[in-house]
């Protein structure tokens, strides 16, 4: 169970994203974002090394709002050979630096979030230690996802991003996310696996959508 230090990070998490999301194909904005951090979710690594968190943020700066997700790995070193993945590094107020890198192309990430799509292992709360976040729902249709061994080759493009998997699945991520009615959201016709969440808007009000989707091709 990863444990949650409440410290300083230099530069914060949003301040890091803010620097690195321009440079995403799927980025709306014209100009430089200026985000608010609106909400997200953990998974553990079962080695106890790596933190692993989806996060939701929102730039308040271009028209409407775009809420973003983020998914991020924290790391004690750098993951070899994922230098063109490096969001950027931090000094973390009780670890020491961290590399913070793009979590889709991390397969300790990858791993953790099929599990959570299969139901072998559960969302946990944003900002407290041992507790489950029930707001994330997820499905699964298909046989059990190989990962070991894995090395993610995700794909980014205006519409997010897409990670071919081992056996003919493709995960396919949802960083602009769009609010559904649904509560829980429900997957796209014919998905084989989905995740779903939520996170406050604006007004107070809950804003759901669902954040990946598992395709059998």
């Amino acid at each position: 169970m990863a444990v949650i230090h409440h410290t300083t990070l230099t530069p914060s998490k949003v301040e890091l994203i803010a620097g690195w999301l321009p440079t995403r194909p799927w980025y709306r904005g014209s100009a430089a974002p200026v985000l608010e951090k609106s909400g997200g979710f953990r998974l553990d690594d079962p080695e106890g090394e790596v933190g692993i968190e989806l996060m939701v943020v929102t730039d308040t700066a271009s028209p409407g709002r775009t809420a973003y997700l983020v998914p991020l790995t924290y790391r004690g070193a750098p993951l070899e050979g994922a230098g063109h993945a490096l969001v950027g590094t931090m000094e973390h107020g009780v670890l020491g630096r961290r590399w913070a890198y793009d979590g889709c192309h991390d397969p300790v990430l990858i791993a953790e979030a099929l599990a959570l799509i299969e139901g072998r292992t559960r969302a946990q709360a944003q900002s407290v230690t041992g507790a489950p976040d029930r707001e994330v729902t997820r499905s699964c249709t298909v046989a059990p996802l190989a990962t070991g061994g894995f090395t993610p080759k995700p794909a980014d493009d205006e519409r997010g991003t897409r990670l071919p998997l081992p056996g003919g699945t493709t995960l396919r991520v949802h960083r602009v996310l769009r609010p559904v009615p649904q509560n829980p959201p429900l997957p796209p016709r014919g998905a084989a696996g989905h995740v779903a969440s939520g996170w406050p808007g604006p007004d107070g009000a809950r804003l759901r959508a669902v954040l990946m989707v598992l395709d059998a091709d």
